[in-house]
């Protein structure tokens, strides 16, 4: 159990590396050297967990998807919101998100697949948004698989001109405009009305995924 904990502590400690280091250098220019002096990890510890810097990249695009989600809506229009909202947030507080958005809009990244967060992301909203249309939370004319696409093409512009005009300083109040912007040509008005969109509505739904991600790791413990 202890060489287990250890074992975990140690890809972590890596990826948590591999994430600075990606963010600093980008893609092409990080090396392997460059992210065991970081991690403080021998070679062979880094290549038990990791194959290749592109397995490394890999685990790093994939941990922004772990663990924290966000909380079931009876509004579904607001469950987007949500996602959309936390990621902002994540952005601007959780280095392992930046490294995982800088490796995605990496264009100089050769060989790497940077398509998994785009296409995971566009599956759950479309999911999300199809739901909300048996709701009857959605205009007539909305088509799930092509808004899902606008909304994840235009969050990935938004939280782009925010990082380079201001290291994501102003993410969430450019998010808010987003989605009040977004939302009149999806939305019917009565779910309009009941939308949150306030600038602090990321942290909120940060708070809250945590506590019931900390509530079920407990239970999966005891």
């Amino acid at each position: 159990m202890a060489e287990q904990v250890r074992a975990i502590r140690t890809r972590q400690a890596i990826l948590s590396a591999a994430a600075k280091v990606f963010e600093e250098h980008g893609y092409q220019a990080a090396t392997i050297s460059q992210i065991l002096t970081e991690a403080g990890v021998t070679k062979g510890a880094l290549y038990f967990h990791f194959q290749s810097k592109d397995d490394l990249a890999q685990g790093v695009l994939g941990e922004q998807d772990q663990r924290i989600l966000v909380p079931e809506r009876a509004t579904k229009v607001q469950e987007i919101v949500d996602m959309v909202m936390l990621h902002a947030y994540r952005l601007q507080t959780d280095p392992m998100v930046r490294a995982g958005v800088r490796l995605t809009m990496d264009q100089l990244a050769q060989g790497l697949d940077r398509s998994g967060p785009f296409v995971r992301w566009a599956e759950v909203v479309t999911v999300t948004l199809r739901k909300a249309q048996e709701q009857g939370e959605l205009l007539p004319h909305v088509v799930p698989e092509e808004t899902a696409d606008v909304i994840v093409g235009t969050f990935a512009g938004i939280q782009s001109m925010s990082q380079a005009v201001c290291d994501y300083r102003d993410l969430a109040a450019r998010t808010s405009a987003l989605v009040r912007h977004l939302l009149p040509s999806i939305a019917v008005s009565s779910v309009l009305a009941s939308l949150d969109l306030a600038e602090p509505r990321g942290a909120a739904v940060y708070a809250e995924a945590l506590k019931a991600a900390d509530a079920l790791e407990l239970a999966a413990a005891g």
